[in-house]
């Protein structure tokens, strides 16, 4: 009978430890001071984004500022006067939006 059973546990087992290595994208954006706003990115398990895709978004899926994380992992720019979201893109099940909205002020 445990031998009916081998095939699912064994499919479990690969479950769980897949789930253990997996890692959840963050970006946290906040306003300098009126004009400028800084996002920060990175993984769950405290790795930095360096090069990863954040752009700035018009409400009119047009992209106002289109930029790549630093070595620090920020991205700094000029608050757009159009309404906009800020997407944090690192692929595929890794992707961060952010609505101006909820964009901590100085």
């Amino acid at each position: 009978m445990i031998n009916a059973f081998r095939p699912v546990l064994l499919m479990l087992c690969a479950a769980f430890s897949t789930s253990a290595l997996a890692h959840n994208p963050m970006c946290e954006c906040k306003a300098l001071d009126a004009e400028q706003i800084q996002c920060t990115g990175g993984f769950s398990d405290g790795s930095g984004a360096p090069g990863v895709t954040l752009d700035v978004i018009g409400y009119d899926e047009t992209i106002l500022v289109p930029g790549k994380l630093g070595a620090d992992s920020t991205l700094t720019f000029k608050k757009p006067g159009a309404e906009f979201y800020v997407l944090f893109d690192a692929g595929p099940g890794h992707v961060v939006e952010i609505d101006q909205a909820d964009i901590q002020a100085p």
